[in-house]
């Protein structure tokens, strides 16, 4: 009888000799699917599928970085989750705080893509003192989306330009011209960060959701049936690969 697990990985191997040739995205985004049906089909609480669901980020970001892709933007909380029952959301933050103590002591950058003030204020401050440790030196760069809103990101970072031109003084009439996509994208939460170049979406569902709205305008996309704690290294790697063999337009 063949073993299922030497096939795996022999699989594993090959794909990832295949990716040698090929320049791999130089950033990554991730919609992270799926934790409470997983949980539910295993006969285990939402909870328990949250943690799996962060254990598995922790290992994404090491595929990533084994990989050498530089940056990976993972969405952990939207803004309609923070519609969610308070115990559920209570659960999360405590989860989501232990997921970003971790990056960082696996030696990765972390960057808070989302607005701040949709969390509690203990929750705020803890992930501060958890980023003044972070090493500014590592080769991976982790944005971790909570909190986060397509639409909510393009509003703030309007606002925010409108609000910098007033204090310059400029008129209404200066400030409308001085609106372009340029200096939006500067204003956005990922400023002074390339777009993503795949975006992966797990559990099956194959809509945006609303994640990374203006960023991902040339993007690829890559969706797959599995739950997120189901997640493989050989999924990243099929995602990997399709991206390398498609032909980017860019809109052309």
């Amino acid at each position: 009888m063949v073993d299922d697990g030497l096939l795996y990985r022999v699989y594993e191997r090959r794909l990832a000799r295949e990716l040698e040739s090929f320049a791999l995205p130089q950033h990554l985004g991730v919609i992270v699917d799926g934790n409470r049906r997983w949980a539910k089909e295993a006969g285990e609480s939402t909870e328990h599928g949250h943690r799996a669901g962060a254990a598995k980020i922790l290992e994404l970001l090491s595929w990533c970085d084994g990989l050498d892709i530089p940056l990976v933007t993972v969405w952990m909380l939207s803004t309609d989750n923070l519609r969610r029952p308070p115990e559920e959301l209570a659960a999360l933050y405590g989860i989501i705080g232990s997921t970003i103590e971790g990056i960082i002591e696996a030696g990765y950058r972390v960057r808070l893509t989302g607005n701040p003030e949709a969390l509690p204020e203990s929750m705020r401050a803890d992930i501060s003192r958890a980023q003044e440790r972070a090493s500014l030196e590592s080769r991976l760069t982790v944005n971790v989306a909570i909190g986060y809103g397509g639409r909510e990101e393009i509003v703030d970072a309007v606002r925010e330009l409108v609000r910098d031109l007033a204090d310059q003084g400029r008129s209404g009439a200066d400030i409308a011209e001085a609106i372009s996509v340029d200096s939006i994208a500067e204003h956005l939460y990922t400023r002074g960060q390339p777009d993503p170049d795949l975006i992966i979406r797990t559990s099956g569902e194959q809509r945006l959701s609303g994640f990374l709205l203006w960023q991902s305008v040339h993007s690829e996309y890559w969706f797959c049936e599995t739950y997120w704690p189901g997640f493989r290294r050989i999924d990243l790697l099929r995602a990997l690969r399709d991206f390398c063999r498609r032909e980017r337009r860019f809109g052309s």
